[in-house]
């Protein structure tokens, strides 16, 4: 299985606020927007590993500015690390707003997937390589950031969690 690149992964979504997809204030609703960020991770996700994915977990969803009836939303989605069967997608959601033209940052959020093979069982997932500074630090933060959800999730003990416990010990 050849390694891939977060590139080969990258995921652009866009989507128009309608009447429909707001709450009573004319803001889109959360709900709404994770339904899309899970789509287009999962489009990412399947991407890199050419399998079909489900979600294992959705975690770190920061809404910073509200989008607005009418504006547009832009969704990019990349592998940031892959372990064995699974994968972490880093999401950013940018809202538009063509009246005013400009475009605002919304929302961040980190998706995990996992794999599955013609049996719906998980199955391995390609290696990735990182090639900027930026996905360096991704990368390197995804070990971190997933040792948590396991914790969080009961699946790991705190004591195990090496990455983690560094952060804290002074050498």
């Amino acid at each position: 299985m050849d390694p891939r690149k977060p590139s080969e992964s990258a995921i652009i979504m866009t989507e128009l606020v309608l009447p429909n997809d707001t709450n009573l204030y004319g803001n889109l609703m959360g709900g709404r927007l994770m339904y899309w960020m899970d789509i287009a991770a999962a489009l990412a996700a399947a991407k890199h590993c050419n399998a079909p994915v489900v979600t294992a977990s959705v975690d770190n969803i920061s809404f910073e500015a509200p989008i607005k009836l009418g504006n547009v939303v832009h969704i990019e989605a990349k592998v940031t690390r892959s372990f064995n069967t699974s994968m972490e997608v880093h999401l950013k959601v940018w809202g538009e707003d063509f009246t005013h033209q400009y475009k605002y940052k919304s929302n961040e959020a980190y998706y995990t997937f996992v794999a599955l093979d013609p049996n719906s069982k998980p199955r391995p997932v390609p290696r990735l390589i990182v090639e900027s500074e930026e996905e360096q630090k991704l990368y390197e933060g995804a070990l971190r950031r997933r040792q948590l959800r396991l914790i969080l999730g009961g699946k790991m003990k705190p004591d195990d969690a090496t990455e983690l416990k560094a952060l804290f010990q002074s050498s």
